[in-house]
């Protein structure tokens, strides 16, 4: 059997592992367009600011491929499945063939589009390269400009911050932080932001990028111009799907895939941050562009394919992180595009310093905010994966202290 994988991220490695686990004398083909080891993304953000060295990102060694048997074709990108013929076509013209194929691609981030996006020392923040050069560029600069204020910006921001440069957040929506939390949670993010030391900028986007060779100023679109030393775009990710036949396999914003992480078509798997999966708390599929979620996929994905079934119970929003003295913790879906049918309990606030948001769909916990107090975010976290109802009295919910624990 043939196996190929294209993208030698952690749902690549997680399913090579699954498939050689299972069958010693499978034939595994992973495509790469990086050449690195396989390593961690969550981690380029502590080698930008300085806590971690570049050698600590690995996550397999340089012999995982000559361990595992893989035939690892690196450096190569993916430009075109032909599924008919069961060939995989790289962009130096090689093509591969397969029986079973998983399209674990990843995500490529959000492109900006503004002149002189191509000058020098402006960066995205996604790979181990992206960082090398981020650090590589800080020798000497002393201002930066962070686009976008999720967490690959704030990180980005945190990390500028902590090596000494001025830093200006330049964020397109209200506050900080807007596809998790709601506006009250975003106020205390961005308070808390501003009072250590970074400007922070809403409702602004950039325009243009000015520079003889390096970037040295951003405009932005209220012809505001900002001199810099460095850009860091952190404005989300989107899968890679551009060879994807469409035709042939359901594209969405991702690869659908069934409970197996199977594509519309026989023998094409899909994980990670490419793949659409059912959302839990959502009940609809979604793209949640997780770390242990993409691990997960990639495992069940590779089980599949070496023919032990076995079922994928769906993705879950999450995050957990810590912007300077708050502790943010979100799951599911906490802040609603569209309020309608929801019933949202929330308390606390920035005098408080502590604030809580619960979203109910049908007396089903579908989504949580907590600032501070986060402790007990992992019972919230089954309540909602177990899909428990949950009948007692708003009042009773809301109380400090409350034992969410007693509900399970």
């Amino acid at each position: 059997m043939k196996h190929v994988i294209i993208g030698n991220g952690i749902a690549g490695v997680c399913a090579a592992e699954a498939i050689r686990a299972l069958d010693p004398s499978a034939v595994i083909t992973m495509i790469g367009d990086e050449t690195f080891p396989p390593y961690s993304r969550p981690m380029i953000s502590y080698v930008l600011e300085g806590s971690q060295p570049h050698a600590k990102l690995p996550i397999r060694s340089e012999k995982f491929y000559n361990e595992l048997k893989i035939d690892a074709l690196l450096g190569q990108r993916a430009v075109a499945i032909d599924v008919d013929e069961h060939q995989v076509s790289l962009a130096d013209g090689r093509p591969v063939d397969y029986d079973r194929l998983l399209i674990a691609a990843g995500a490529d981030p959000r492109p900006v589009t503004a002149d002189g996006i191509n000058l020098k020392n402006i960066f995205y923040m996604r790979t181990q390269e992206d960082v090398r050069q981020q650090v590589a560029a800080l020798d000497g600069a002393r201002r930066a400009v962070v686009l976008g204020g999720g967490l690959v910006g704030f990180k980005a921001a945190y990390g500028l911050l902590k090596r000494g440069l001025s830093v200006t957040m330049l964020i397109s929506s209200g506050y900080p932080l807007s596809m998790q939390v709601d506006p009250v949670a975003g106020r205390m993010i961005l308070d808390e932001l501003v009072r250590r030391g970074l400007t922070v900028k809403v409702g602004v986007s950039v325009r243009a990028f000015e520079g003889n060779g390096r970037v040295q100023a951003v405009v932005t679109n209220g012809d505001i111009r900002l001199p810099c030393d460095l850009v860091i775009i952190g404005k989300g990710v989107l899968p890679v799907r551009d060879f994807i036949p469409i035709d042939k396999i359901d594209v969405d914003l991702g690869v659908v895939v069934d409970e197996f992480m199977q594509s519309s078509e026989p023998g094409i798997y899909a994980a990670g941050d490419v793949a659409e999966s059912v959302d839990i708390a959502r009940g609809c599929r979604w793209v949640n562009a997780l770390w242990p979620e993409a691990a997960a996929q990639g495992r069940v994905a590779g089980l599949n394919m070496a023919g032990r079934p076995v079922a994928y119970p769906g993705s879950l929003s999450r995050n957990v992180m810590r912007i300077f003295d708050l502790d943010v913790l979100t799951l599911g879906v906490p802040n609603p595009f569209d309020d309608a049918g929801y019933r949202i309990l929330q308390t606390g606030g920035a005098s408080h310093r502590t604030y809580r948001r619960l979203v109910f769909k049908n007396n089903i916990l579908v989504g949580a905010m907590l600032i501070n107090d986060i402790e007990q975010g992992g019972v919230l976290r089954a309540l909602i994966e177990n899909r428990t109802p949950i009948r007692l009295a708003d009042e009773k919910l809301m109380q400090p202290g409350f034992n969410f624990g007693q509900l399970l």
